[in-house]
């Protein structure tokens, strides 16, 4: 897991697609080691969910394909 230290001073950034709402999830802009902190933006001072990269990269294709995410 990420050291408290790096997570306290990471520049979050949420996806262009939340428009602001404040109901979405945000990821460090720098990369923290290589695993994924992940945090909900309505509780920043939460702690983060960490996943691997692999993890993180498969939830990232899954969501984007077009017509949903892909079934098992």
């Amino acid at each position: 897991m990420p050291a408290p230290h790096s997570l306290t001073i990471a520049h979050w950034r949420s996806s262009s697609y939340s428009e602001g709402g404040g109901q979405c999830l945000q990821v460090p802009v720098e990369k923290v080691s290589d695993l994924v902190p992940v945090r909900d933006s309505k509780y920043p001072d939460r702690t983060p969910l960490v996943f691997s990269d692999a993890a993180w990269q498969s939830f990232v294709t899954a969501v984007a394909v077009p017509d949903g995410p892909l079934s098992p």
